[in-house]
């Protein structure tokens, strides 16, 4: 199979539905983003770029299409990358999310990243969440905060140590991942929905890739509807005009706090994509929070899809996380 048939497998079919009334129903995937055709699209600016291996390294194993909830009788499937040795302490965990406006993009866009995840010594886990075509915000927030309690409840089948878990996302996976840090303990942001309820559903650490940090911010380029809905502004079914405390409420910035865990932030040279940034490491520098921040100077926003910098992505989440989790 060539690489790009692997990295367009998720993409361009119907998601089947099945409604409390017990019928069917199909919605359609958006297929806006892959990474076929960031790749494409970015190659006419940098030629030089190219795929990253799919490869599983050969020290990690990995157990795909997994259920690791079912809403209204829809599945949600995660998949697990994990060291193949045992570990006698565990190992930490990752859960790891994609991006694509909230609205498109697939769990196996980050296969790679996950699989070297796993050779470094994590448990790494792809997990699929309700996109805006299917489900309003905010349960692409609650569906993930069940994978991690999913995590802790199969802690000991993959051999994960419970109190070290992170979030970690590129775009809106990473605005995702800031927001779950951010909201730790926070019960509206919670979902109950049946699965794994007496699991907590709290990080140690954020990894945030190019993921905004406010929507309502001078730096953001979010709710732009001038040529049509936004992103956002599909995901949130309101225009930030209509209903601003929406917007607000779903950004990471808004809910830093002293339990907040430490942060890294991996950004490409374009600025909105880190909107509120600078001033969440003001408020965790005022909690004695630690953060690191790491650009790629003059890189597109998918700059952690491909080579050239994809091993320095890995290589900076990797120091970070052993820093907050090893030393």
């Amino acid at each position: 199979m060539q690489t790009k048939e692997i990295l367009s497998l998720a993409t361009g079919f119907l998601l089947f539905i099945t409604s409390a009334m017990g019928q069917q129903k199909a919605v359609e995937r958006d297929t806006s983003f892959t990474v076929y055709g960031s790749f494409l699209k970015t190659k006419k600016n940098f030629p030089d770029i190219s795929y990253v291996s799919a490869e599983l390294p050969k020290n990690t194993r990995l157990k795909a299409n997994i259920r690791y909830c079912e809403i209204n009788g829809r599945d949600l499937e995660l998949d697990v990358f994990h060291p193949k040795r045992k570990s006698k302490k565990g190992y930490p965990a990752v859960l790891v999310i994609h991006g694509g406006g909230w609205r498109s993009g697939d769990r196996t866009n980050h296969a790679a990243l996950a699989a070297q995840l796993a050779a470094h010594g994590y448990v790494a886990v792809t997990a699929e969440y309700r996109l805006s075509t299917e489900a309003l915000y905010p349960a692409a927030v609650t569906d993930l905060k069940t994978a991690i309690r999913w995590i802790r409840a199969n802690a000991k089948k993959f051999n994960v140590d419970t109190a070290k878990i992170a979030s970690l996302g590129f775009s809106a996976g990473g605005q995702l991942a800031a927001l779950i840090g951010t909201t730790n303990g926070k019960s509206h942001f919670e979902g109950m929905n049946g699965c794994y309820e007496n699991h907590s559903s709290s990080v140690q650490a954020i990894v945030d890739i190019d993921g905004t940090l406010a929507f309502i911010h001078p730096e953001s380029g979010e709710g732009n509807d001038t040529k049509g809905p936004s992103a956002a502004t599909l995901w949130f079914g309101a225009s930030k005009k209509e209903n601003p405390a929406l917007w607000h409420e779903a950004a990471p910035l808004n809910h830093v706090t002293s339990n907040t865990p430490p942060v890294l932030f991996i950004n490409s040279s374009v600025d909105r994509m880190h909107a509120g940034r600078d001033d969440m490491i003001k408020k965790l520098n005022a909690y004695n929070i630690y953060s690191e921040v790491q650009v790629f100077k003059d890189a597109p926003h998918v700059f952690p899809l491909f080579n050239p910098w994809f091993a320095p992505t890995v290589n900076y989440t990797v120091t970070f996380l052993d820093k907050v989790f090893k030393k």
